[in-house]
């Protein structure tokens, strides 16, 4: 592993005691449910971590941490701070500096990005509908933080600049967005989706495809998992067992700078 995959894994490691300890629901996704089923463990080339948990546990969760005291981990969701640029919670090793290239070069430290399971409904129509009323406004969300992004095609960056010109508070709308995100009665939903993720409509799946979470290997721990993690990678992914060609095997992360050593609080 890499240093910054060390450190990940201890953060990794006490979000899923914390989880356990007060029995809270949740289940990686993406990259990192991708890594512990092909690799059981971090993709190579990967230096991230995402989870999701159930609208009701991510809300309890987001409550119990605030309690947190003299904790190297701490958890920001929401926050009024302006350089807190996203819809999601994170979980953040205060240890660390990890500086992102966002609008307000957001500056904390080595994170797990922690995503709502959101309810969208009792049919695959509803659910599409729903996540694109949402996906509209998650977009003007991402135009009005986003940054000039190196190697990006220069008509995207230049709408990227133009976004910072909307006179919309980005904070205001991130808490919009999750309050018609949560709107919907989890229990009572045959569909849910990680309605902030990348993938847009393959993100919805049956709600008994989560299921009950089990346990998979990943490096020496083992973490939570969907029920049927093929059904949900393979929505995602397609034939998610074939590597990427090595072109491709890179970190897609904007950071601007990484100390590992040192707090973002200093």
């Amino acid at each position: 592993m890499t240093e910054i995959q060390k450190k990940l894994l201890e953060l990794f490691e006490w979000y899923h005691k914390f989880c356990v300890e007060n029995n809270l629901t949740y289940a990686a996704t993406a990259g990192t449910l991708l890594g512990a089923v092909r690799h059981q463990g971090f993709i190579p080339w990967d230096d991230d971590l995402d989870v999701v948990m159930p609208r009701p546990d991510y809300e309890r969760f987001i409550e119990l941490t605030k309690e947190l005291k003299d904790s190297r981990f701490v958890v920001e969701s929401l926050s009024d701070k302006k350089d807190f640029v996203y819809p999601i919670a994170k979980v953040y090793d205060i240890t660390t500096t990890l500086i992102e290239n966002s609008r307000y070069k957001t500056k904390r430290g080595l994170f797990i990005d922690i995503f709502p399971l959101d309810a969208l409904g009792t049919s695959y129509e509803e659910s599409v509908e729903t996540m694109n009323a949402i996906r509209r406004k998650l977009n003007l969300h991402h135009t009005l933080v986003c940054a000039w992004r190196k190697g990006r095609k220069l008509y995207k960056n230049l709408a990227a600049l133009a976004g910072h010109l909307i006179p919309i508070n980005h904070l205001k709308l991130a808490k919009k967005i999750n309050v018609i995100a949560s709107s919907k009665d989890y229990e009572k939903s045959v569909y849910v989706a990680n309605l902030f993720g990348d993938y847009g409509e393959r993100e919805i799946i049956e709600k008994a495809k989560i299921g009950t979470p089990k346990l998979l290997k990943f490096e020496h721990l083992e973490i939570f998992a969907p029920e049927d993690s093929d059904y949900c990678l393979t929505r995602l992914y397609g034939n998610y067992m074939q590597l990427p060609p090595p072109e491709k095997r890179v970190s897609h992360h904007d950071f601007i700078s990484l100390d590992l050593n040192k707090s973002y609080l200093d």
